[in-house]
């Protein structure tokens, strides 16, 4: 992954920066998949990452603190990761794709 000219950056610092981008905001109660324990296991891994010729695609699963307006959740947490990944990483924003896949 090429953050600049002079910058490689692994994938799991990708996932990383995402994570606690998506954690910033206060809707979100954590990273993850939501069901039981199984289902957990079985699902894969809360945030993927495909990056092509420096874009950036983010998809993030997550669970919502009860109360949550989803929506404004979901877009406050697509433009904080995608703020994250362009300041931080130097990776141009393709998607940022949110799974709201549980309230807790």
């Amino acid at each position: 992954m090429t953050g600049g000219p002079d910058l490689t950056v692994d994938r799991r610092v990708i996932v990383e920066v995402a994570r606690q981008a998506a954690l910033e905001v206060p809707e979100v109660l954590r990273i993850g998949r939501g069901g039981s324990a199984v289902r957990r296991r079985l699902s894969g891994a809360p945030i993927s990452v495909k990056v092509r010729d420096r874009v950036v695609d983010v998809r993030v699963w997550l669970i919502a603190r009860p109360g949550a307006d989803l929506v404004a959740t979901s877009e406050r947490v697509r433009t904080t990761v995608g703020a994250a990944m362009e300041r931080l990483l130097g990776l141009q924003l393709g998607t940022v794709t949110v799974y709201v896949d549980g309230v807790g």
